[in-house]
């Protein structure tokens, strides 16, 4: 599929599933990504996120703010994330501080080639849009013996923005993480499971809902878990 595929399939469908090669070759038209095992790799660097309602301690992360406009991609000073209840039930209502994603990773090849993709695709869709706020995520899902990791423990969600990129950087040693995609009144309307590096999910956060299925361990001896990177573009 190229750009317009999938921009057709977000305005009609409201989320697409990219395959990985597709992906992989889309980003590397918007810039080189000789630096992803690097990438991949700083995901083994990331902070335990202390603010599960749940509990929780299988999510690790990092997070950075950016602003977009025709004039390019700019990092704003660190700042705290913040989802209102309304579209997170379960850690909504405060600002929660992550560390931040290292200057290295954000001035990176990969990073800016998928800064670059998501501008052009979103943009292309919104081509009133002047300025976005964008958020980057890295997100680490670890389960164990202990019990499974939530990829989003808050169910069925919107993230109140306008849309979503979720890229796949690695699963290992894990069982399901399936994404389902469901419609404004309720209905499921497509799942599928990202399992290579490159495999993503585009969602338009407005007209459709997004969760992903609790991952299990295969192999209880050994490290399991699921990276993803997930950027998010809104208005300002």
């Amino acid at each position: 599929m190229s750009l317009i595929d999938y921009q057709k399939a977000l305005r009609e469908h409201a989320h697409v599933f990219a395959h990985a090669l597709e992906m992989r070759s889309l980003l590397e038209s918007h810039g080189k990504l000789s630096d992803w095992s690097a990438f991949a790799e700083s995901w083994n660097d990331l902070g335990l996120d202390t603010y599960m309602a749940d509990h929780g301690r299988y999510r690790r992360r990092r997070h950075a703010v950016f602003e977009v406009t025709a004039e390019g991609i700019q990092r704003l000073p660190h700042q705290p994330h913040f989802q209102t209840i309304d579209y997170n039930s379960l850690n909504g209502g405060v600002e929660r501080w992550f560390e931040p994603i290292k200057d290295e990773q954000v001035t990176g090849q990969s990073l800016q080639s998928i800064l670059s993709f998501c501008n052009d695709l979103f943009s292309s869709l919104a081509t009133e849009v002047k300025q976005w706020q964008v958020e980057v995520h890295q997100f680490r899902i670890e389960a164990s013996i202990d019990g499974p990791g939530l990829p989003t423990p808050e169910g069925m969600h919107r993230d109140g923005v306008d849309y979503v990129l979720v890229l796949l950087i690695k699963r290992s040693n894990i069982a399901s993480g399936t994404t389902m995609i469901g419609s404004l009144d309720g209905s499921l309307s497509s799942s599928f499971t990202l399992i290579e590096p490159f495999d993503a999910a585009l969602v338009d956060d407005a007209r459709a809902y997004h969760g992903v299925t609790a991952v299990e361990p295969i192999n209880t001896q050994l490290p399991a878990y699921r990276d993803v990177l997930v950027v998010t573009f809104r208005k300002r």
